[in-house]
């Protein structure tokens, strides 16, 4: 009886394809998690004049601040005057993502 060397092939073909599709909708999950920031009921909620004195306070010029997903988007130039464009939970005013200016 002949050996080929085919199935072995095969089974690493289909182990590679196995582990690369795994890889993909691990990939996917996380970029899908990472996009749902705020889950806080609404009834949780503090006001956007709340957090526009904090940012205020703490030195930020607020030019605009609107929900957007379950979070307070605001549009601001901070203490070192650079333009953000930052997401805060809604009760805690903790940020949850931020993009900015690069420097």
């Amino acid at each position: 009886m002949k050996r080929t060397v085919f199935p072995t092939a095969l089974f690493a073909v289909a182990i590679t394809a196995l582990l690369a599709g795994a890889v993909a909708s691990l990939s996917s999950t996380v970029a899908f998690a990472d996009e749902d920031y705020c889950k806080v009921p609404k009834s949780e909620w503090k006001t956007t004049d709340e957090l526009k004195a904090k940012l205020t306070g703490e030195g930020w010029d607020v030019r605009k601040i609107k929900e957007d997903e379950g979070c307070f988007e605001v549009y601001a130039i901070d203490s070192d005057g650079k333009k953000i464009e930052a997401y805060f939970d809604p009760a805690s005013f903790v940020i949850v993502k931020q993009d900015g200016e690069d420097d």
